[in-house]
């Protein structure tokens, strides 16, 4: 039995594992079950007694030999790579494969520089609002018919919690801070209980903006507004105010511009009117400012907001705004150069 296990030690002391046939076959030849070694784990039973100390050793000193050959000609063989193997000299270096911003991030960006230029820093907020900041402080009560004007999503055994519906919410948690003069932007996602559609989404962005100070006009708001169109859409671009209403702005307009595609000519974009919608906006309702600790009889200011996706169906003439949250790499790749 020792002489079996001294010659099967030295034929594993000598072998030479170069590839993964050879180290298979010498698995299954010593290292399995019904390999050399485990013969010699069977014949084991058949030692005398006071052999069996001697001899188990022995067999546990093989043992480990030969794992240790095993495991060290396989990483051997994992960390080599044969270079020569299946190579063409010839073929062209592969070209790298560039990513492309999404079209909304692309816009997204657009719009936060055109006010950037003009002083507006970027403010965030909580996707998970409670009623106050998405509700009550901007003029909807409880009983409030506005409130229908969105359907929400609220948090299941948090009634007081919803998604936000837009981010006017941030709007009042910058005012809430108390840092007067106020003139931020506030880009983000929100959410609304509606059917999916070419046209409408359950989920989609918004860009608001806030202005608060001493003598804050509708003039400001209006020089603002013709100043971002005129850099988002060119130096011809017109605007218009349309009466609206918001709970939150008082006077409520609603804002178009004369149309990109058919310089107001009339379009089927434009519906053969010339003019095309892309915003509310209005002066902040005093009793928002009150609800936030700003004294009304002392400062004024001016809101809007547009949704992004909006912008830029209209930008790049996307017909289906479901596109925008397919992930569809052939739609993202056409804007590589934008």
């Amino acid at each position: 039995m020792i002489n079996k296990i001294q010659q099967l030690t030295l034929e594993i002391e000598q072998l030479q594992l170069t590839n993964e046939t050879e180290l298979e076959n010498y698995r299954l030849e010593y290292l399995s079950k019904k390999g050399k070694i485990g013969a010699l784990m069977d014949d084991f039973r058949t030692v005398p007694n006071e052999q069996k100390k001697e001899v188990g050793a022995l067999i546990n000193v093989l043992k480990t030999k030969a794992q240790e050959l095993f495991d060290v000609a396989k990483e051997n063989l994992e960390n080599t790579v044969d270079v020569t193997t299946n190579v063409d000299y010839t073929r062209s270096v592969a070209e790298h494969q560039v990513g492309a911003r999404h079209p909304l991030s692309i816009v997204r960006n657009e719009i936060l520089d055109v006010f950037n230029r003009i002083g507006f820093n970027v403010s965030d907020g909580p996707e998970v609002e409670d009623d106050w900041h998405n509700f009550s402080a901007l003029n909807f009560p409880p009983e409030h018919p506005a409130r229908d004007m969105q359907d929400t999503f609220f948090i299941k055994d948090a009634p007081n919690m919803a998604l936000r519906t837009h981010t006017s919410s941030i709007q009042v948690r910058v005012m809430e801070g108390g840092q007067l003069p106020i003139r931020t932007i506030s880009p983000g996602r929100v959410y609304r209980n509606e059917a999916v559609s070419a046209r409408a989404h359950c989920q989609f962005h918004q860009v608001e903006g806030l202005y608060i100070d001493k003598g804050v006009s509708f003039a400001d708001l209006k020089q603002t507004l013709l100043y971002f169109s005129k850099e988002l859409y060119g130096t011809n671009t017109k605007i218009r105010l349309r009466p609206s209403y918001f709970p939150f702005t008082e006077p409520s307009m609603e804002m178009d511009i004369s149309c990109p595609f058919c310089a107001a000519k009339g379009c089927n974009i434009c519906k053969g009117t010339g003019w095309v919608e892309i915003l509310g906006c209005g002066m902040v309702d005093p009793q928002v400012l009150d609800n936030c600790g700003i004294d009304s009889k002392v400062y004024s200011g001016f809101a809007f907001g547009m949704g992004i996706e909006r912008i830029t169906m209209l930008k790049y003439q996307v017909n289906d705004l479901r596109l925008f949250f397919e992930n569809d790499v052939r739609f993202i790749n056409q804007f590589k150069n934008a």
